[in-house]
């Protein structure tokens, strides 16, 4: 007998074949067979007629960072079919850390996401971590109803390598990029799933700082690609400057999208890994340029790039 058969759904099975009306069969928390009537007893039926029935969701882009620290629930995700999450985008997190660094990380983690200061300061186990790798130790001792993939994000990389020259975007040094480099290889061995930078001047913190690496030379850039080939894992994520318009009214952005498109190129063909990158989603631009960019991918990618674009849902 089966614990539960999701009876008469859509089957999407993820992997590109034509959707057809089947039965899911689960048993002791695993699925124990897929597709057509399934005729065997169970303990419960669903009824899914007119519904997708589809494997877990992956939520690519989420910033549980701090929420990791009070709820197991991970919600709003796990309500919405969503099984795996990954965290640490934008350049923004809370691993590696310094004593006294708290403040500052959880300012920009509020400026840049609108997460509540105060939720931050409340529920967050700081003193539990310092680096990454203890960072990644500090989550396996929780428990969640999903999934959890955690990316060393620049901001924090760059605070902790550089103390307040690497927060003001002040240039790093030589000993600064072997510094965060190591960091980096040290993360991604330990089990961060990737690396994650913004470059768009619109990210900064609560009192109007840019994010930590908002300028960084295509030298530091590449110094952490390096590091990412050296490990031979993980995810170089990027917003790249220009992603949610020319943002004139503050200065304008450092760099056009077709120089933040060949960095990425160059970044993806340097190291090795798969780079993904926000779309452009702003009407400041032609509405043709998000198919340029996509046809800029696809020429890349020909050529060996590994280059991937995520699509806001909003």
């Amino acid at each position: 007998m089966f614990d539960c058969i999701v009876k008469g759904g859509t089957l999407a099975d993820g992997l590109g074949n034509k959707p057809e009306t089947g039965d899911v069969a689960i048993k002791d928390g695993r699925i124990a067979e897929v597709g057509g009537r399934i005729n065997g007893l169970a303990k419960r039926v669903i009824d899914a007629d007119g519904a997708l029935v589809t494997p877990g969701w992956i939520d690519l882009h989420t910033h549980y960072d701090g929420q990791v620290s009070w709820d197991s629930e991970m919600a709003p995700s796990s309500h919405n079919g969503v099984t795996t999450v990954v965290m640490g985008n934008c350049g923004v997190g809370f691993a590696p850390v310094l004593e006294g660094q708290e403040k500052e990380l959880i300012e920009l983690m509020e400026g840049v996401e609108d997460i509540p200061g105060s939720a931050l300061h409340e529920g967050m186990e700081w003193g539990k971590w310092e680096t990454f790798p203890e960072y990644l130790d500090y989550l396996e001792t929780r428990e969640f109803s999903l999934d959890v993939g955690a990316q060393i994000a620049h901001g924090s990389l760059r605070y902790y390598a550089m103390g307040e020259r690497g927060r003001l975007n002040q240039d790093a040094t030589e000993d600064d990029l072997s510094l965060m480099g190591k960091l980096v290889t040290e993360a991604l061995d330990a089990g961060a799933v990737g690396f994650s930078t913004s470059r768009i001047i619109g990210h900064r913190s609560l009192w109007g700082e840019p994010v930590p690496g908002t300028f960084a030379p295509h030298q530091e850039v590449l110094a952490i690609a390096e590091a990412m080939k050296k490990s031979s894992k993980g995810v170089f994520q990027m917003i790249p400057a220009g992603t949610v318009g020319k943002l004139e009214s503050l200065g304008g952005e450092k760099a056009t999208q077709q120089e933040e498109h060949d960095l990425m190129v160059q970044v993806s063909m340097q190291s090795g890994r798969p780079v993904t990158f926000t779309l452009v989603q702003s009407p400041d631009y032609d509405p043709e340029t998000w198919r340029e960019i996509l046809e800029l991918t696809e020429i890349a990618n020909d050529k060996g790039a590994k280059i991937y674009p995520q699509v806001s849902s909003r």
